[in-house]
């Protein structure tokens, strides 16, 4: 049976600061009515906040009431490559929790991104807690460069005091499952790993896998809720 495509909820498009020295940037808010959370939602290195899979997981996410606020990272507002040094990534991170604070009023927050995103949430979040965050979420956490296994990007996370969640796919190439697997397991009850069949970095998965594109997304919106939904 053909799936009839879901209402689109349309995004408030406004701007905020990310540091003294990189300028504005811009953000999307989509709030449900309702909404149970708000998400603060980084992107990948190599597309920013409209990429579909950002916009894809905004929307799935507000027809579960949760409520995210996509943002740019000042090298992608300014069409700049490649990305800024970690130390700006990580103060943008912080910009954008305090906004998301402020637009939330009083809703429980949630941070993380896309692959990168993620990662800058994690080690912001590593220096000193991230005020108002009850959890991060990571879509795609890169563990290591595709082809070079390592978990040295994973050592920060020890000192993150929020709970995660991993979603990962079983073919990405930027996180060697055998090497996440652990590294999961030493952080304790910290640590959610979903894994998805089949999926790779971009949560693609193959055509002969059987498995719908579509089921794959469904699949993590449904994950976020369910973790943000535990005690």
């Amino acid at each position: 049976m053909k799936r009839v495509p879901a209402p689109r909820v349309a995004a408030k498009e406004l701007r905020f600061l990310s540091t003294e020295h990189s300028g504005e940037v811009g953000a999307l808010l989509l709030l449900p009515p309702g909404a149970r959370c708000l998400l603060v939602l980084g992107h990948g290195a190599g597309a920013g906040m409209n990429h579909p899979f950002m916009e894809e997981m905004a929307q799935r996410l507000a027809r579960r009431n949760m409520g995210t606020l996509r943002y740019q990272f000042p090298y992608m507002e300014q069409g700049k490559r490649p990305p800024d040094p970690a130390p700006v990534l990580q103060a943008t991170v912080r910009s954008a929790v305090s906004v998301a604070a402020e637009l939330g009023k009083g809703l429980p927050l949630l941070a993380g991104g896309k692959s990168m995103g993620g990662r800058m949430t994690s080690l912001a979040a590593s220096e000193e807690a991230l005020p108002g965050v009850q959890g991060l979420v990571f879509f795609g956490f890169p563990l290591h460069p595709a082809g070079k296994p390592g978990v040295e990007r994973a050592k920060h996370l020890a000192s993150v005091t929020a709970p995660m969640l991993f979603l990962q796919g079983t073919r990405d190439r930027l996180a060697d499952l055998e090497l996440l697997r652990p590294v999961c397991r030493a952080l304790g009850s910290h640590a959610t790993l979903e894994i998805l069949q089949h999926a790779d970095h971009s949560f693609q998965v193959l055509k002969r896998s059987g498995i719908d594109p579509e089921d794959v997304l469904e699949r993590l919106a449904d994950a976020v809720l369910t973790w943000q939904e535990e005690p």
